[in-house]
């Protein structure tokens, strides 16, 4: 990499402190089997590879590391499988994992649909899921449970930050094309809100099958709707060849705006910034915010030779939670680990003081960037600039308009 980070003397790492700390903390506590075993449920082959992937699993490799391997002597095992972005086939891994591997923790999952129908068996079985790419709104809403976290972000988060942005800018006409399953649906949903409470208009809107190849016929849409604003509600591989659709077609030659609703670091990167430069997008961490966040990302980077995104950031931050809370109180047992985890503050490379509410979101700051031009950038991964931070109050829905089961009324 062309753009050197400056690597920080190491301190004794967060999990390390917190078990010194807390020492047998429970002496009457066991850790179930004798281990701690953990699955990694992700797309690892398909549009979701790069933002998560291979990289996320090095990256929950890399908080176990800052455990020495095993926690009171129980050592830490990972078990890692490909969803195929299929509820089936994410519902079944789960099912197996816990009927014959007795998994603690379930952790990854990115796809919603296959993160919905994997944390109903986790429910079910009293295990954990720890939800670090999965965006739907309703994983803390109506699909809420004791047992799962949402980490990263939500769709509601990503159009709060961009959407409210872009209209208050005079982008106050949009049309919508969004991925045709849960994540794609709620993120749509979420944006036509903020574009109506904010007296704009939304135009049109046309969904597309997930890994779609060819998005000309949806871009010919967008330009017959004579939409200022054309939001892409979708991810990974399908945000990629939408905006090289757009480019081809001369969108904003034509005088449209390309939004990007859910746009992640190894997208920018794959466009180059000659196609990205000065898109504006919202996003749950960079690696070049701070100083503990770019000594982190260099030591991913020397092992994965790529820059983490958020989600892989966020792989490595809610996993080391939930092994800080082993560590605390001696157990495994998914109520105690929960509980411990939400009493007690976020404060890492990903963020400082994330609260982990009743409804399963954690809650913590967003930032608004915008993509560097191409002479601004001082390397490959110099991509973003930080124009704001969006406090996390900000940034998620509120408790008082969730729909989510578990908060008191």
């Amino acid at each position: 990499m062309s753009k050197k980070c400056q690597i920080l003397p190491k301190a004794i790492p967060l999990a390390i402190a917190t078990a010194l700390l807390a020492g047998a903390a429970s002496a009457h506590a066991e850790i179930s089997d004798g281990a701690i075993r953990i699955g990694y449920l992700v797309d690892m082959s398909g549009p979701y590879r790069d933002l998560a992937g291979p990289g996320g699993l090095e990256a929950m490799r890399m908080a176990i590391e800052e455990h020495r391997g095993s926690i009171h002597g129980a050592p830490i095992e990972v078990f890692s499988a490909d969803d195929r972005n299929s509820a089936d086939v994410g519902a079944n891994t789960v099912r197996e994992w816990i009927d014959q591997r007795n998994v603690d923790m379930v952790g990854g999952l990115v796809a919603s649909s296959v993160t919905i129908a994997a944390t109903r068996l986790l429910a079910e079985h009293d295990r954990i899921g720890m939800v670090s790419g999965a965006a739907a709104l309703s994983i803390t809403n109506e699909h809420c449970r004791p047992n799962h976290i949402q980490w990263v972000y939500d769709t509601h988060a990503m159009s709060n930050g961009t959407a409210r942005a872009i209209v208050e800018e005079g982008g106050d006409s949009w049309f919508i094309l969004s991925a045709d399953y849960a994540f794609g649906h709620s993120l749509e949903a979420e944006v036509e809100n903020v574009v109506a409470e904010m007296g704009g208009q939304v135009l049109g809107k046309v969904r597309h099958p997930l890994n779609t190849s060819d998005f000309s016929s949806y871009i010919l849409q967008a330009q017959g709707s004579g939409a200022k604003i054309v939001g892409l509600a979708n991810a990974g591989s399908d945000t990629v060849n939408a905006i090289n659709t757009a480019g081809q077609f001369g969108l904003a030659e034509a005088g449209q705006t390309l939004a990007g609703l859910m746009v992640f670091l190894n997208d920018i990167h794959a466009l180059g910034l000659e196609t990205t430069q000065g898109m504006q997008l919202t996003t749950g961490w960079y690696w070049d915010m701070n100083d503990e966040a770019r000594e982190w990302a260099e030591r991913y980077y020397e092992r994965v030779g790529r820059m983490p995104t958020m989600v892989q950031a966020g792989i490595y931050s809610s996993t080391l939670h939930y092994l800080n809370a082993i560590a605390a109180t001696g157990s495994d047992d998914a109520g105690t680990v929960r509980a411990w985890m939400g009493k007690n503050p976020v404060n890492d490379m990903f963020t400082s003081n994330g609260v982990i509410r009743e409804d399963g979101r954690m809650v913590h700051d967003m930032y608004l960037v915008e993509v560097k031009a191409p002479e601004e950038s001082e390397g490959e991964w110099d991509l973003y600039r930080v124009l704001r931070t969006i406090p996390g109050e900000q940034a998620f829905q509120s408790l008082d308009r969730s729909g989510c089961s578990l908060i008191d009324s």
